[in-house]
């Protein structure tokens, strides 16, 4: 799937995080958060923050293909919170926008993300509902002109420094997948957080330099003009931002996995043990063939998704495929390349470690495991009706 063009736009990617990500993330890792608003200008800057966004919002018009590129060059980002946090901005809390939103609002907070002047999170989990988006609980009642918005979010990347969030709220009626809206709500004024939302930092066990909140909104008013295409249909919308964030996902696992494949295969060959490279021992230069293989595999399921859905296909159960498999592979390639580190593979300043940290999260964000097999279950047409 890949031309030239293509190649082209990952090395200068890859030259971008030599220079100005690389040198830093033991530094972000320590602090537990890095400077999204610096680096995303930088990112802004190049471009790189709207590949496929349209060109009358400063984005490039380049096709679905090319932000495939760009997630498989920040997959290789030697810390996944730097990562996610960049695909938070380019393929979570924007294709909604993009899509169905109005030029006024692309104006006002689409061009300025895709600029980096902006940082933005996706305010759709919350404590008591994760994988099950129908359940979210925060409410956006009409008041005049006005939403005015009650809840919670929880697990919110770059909730800390976010200019505004992508909100997935209650906005009136029973049904759960109809009563529910896309709202862009500003975070900040003047860089203070606005009255009404308060947060409190989240402290996880991988994805360190990425900073995650838990965000509370009491009586905060919007404008109801800043809602993303029609009311009620905003579960519809994030369900369709979500084929994209799986997607993204899977695809920054991609090279992830293979580094950490390649970082292995570098240390097994100079660590010696009984006379020979721990490389020569058939178990693990055979067990290096197996997960190369693996990867390939996904990379290539990752492009066949991609594929349908420039041809405005439903990429639903594919993207839902290749989150699943990335997930397992996640957990399968990282264990094993830690074992063949031995006694280094289980200190904490190393690659493979940090990646067998990050890469977890795969399986649980964006749609649990579970939930990717239900979905693949449901186009299959296997999935049990619930009872009455």
């Amino acid at each position: 799937m890949l031309t030239p063009e293509h190649i082209a736009l990952q090395d200068s990617v890859r030259q971008f995080i030599a220079r100005e990500i690389t040198p830093h993330i033991d530094e972000w890792e320590a602090a537990e958060i890095f400077p999204a608003h610096d680096i995303f200008k930088k990112l802004g800057n190049a471009g790189f923050l709207g590949v496929n966004k349209p060109m009358e919002f400063g984005g490039m018009g380049l096709d679905y293909s090319y932000e495939i590129a760009f997630c498989e060059a920040i997959g290789g980002i030697g810390a996944g919170g730097v990562g996610m946090a960049i695909a938070v901005q380019t393929d979570m809390a924007t294709p909604a926008l993009a899509r169905f939103g109005s030029d006024e609002l692309r104006e006002r907070f689409l061009k300025p993300t895709v600029a980096g002047d902006y940082v933005v999170c996706l305010g759709v989990s919350e404590a008591g509902a994760g994988s099950d988006v129908a359940s979210v609980k925060t409410t956006a009642r009409k008041d005049g002109d006005d939403y005015v918005i009650n809840g919670s979010k929880m697990w919110i990347t770059n909730g800390l420094q976010a200019d505004w969030m992508c909100l997935l709220a209650n906005t009136g009626g029973d049904d759960p997948h109809r009563n529910k809206s896309l709202i862009c709500l500003p975070l900040r004024e003047n860089g203070k957080l606005r009255p009404g939302i308060t947060m409190n930092k989240i402290k996880k066990v991988g994805m360190w330099s990425s900073d995650t909140a838990q965000v509370f909104f009491d009586d905060v008013r919007v404008p109801q003009r800043y809602r993303i295409g029609e009311e009620g249909k905003g579960f519809i919308y994030q369900m369709k931002q979500f084929q994209e964030e799986r997607l993204s996902g899977a695809t920054r696992r991609v090279t992830a996995l293979m580094n950490a494949v390649h970082e292995t295969i570098d240390y097994t060959r100079q660590r010696k043990a009984f006379g020979q490279s721990i490389l020569d021992n058939q178990v693990v230069h055979f067990r290096m063939a197996e997960l190369k293989t693996e990867i390939e595999l996904l990379r290539s399921l990752i492009y066949r998704a991609a594929q349908v859905h420039m041809a405005d296909g439903d990429m639903t159960e594919l993207a839902s495929m290749a989150k699943l498999k990335a997930g397992r592979l996640c957990r399968e390639v990282t264990d094993s390349c830690l074992q063949y580190w031995g006694g280094m593979g289980f200190t904490w300043d190393n690659s493979v470690s940090r990646a067998w940290r990050d890469l977890r999260l795969i399986s649980i964000g964006g749609g649990a495991d579970e939930i990717m097999l239900t979905i693949i279950c449901k186009h299959m047409g296997i999935l049990p009706k619930r009872a009455a």
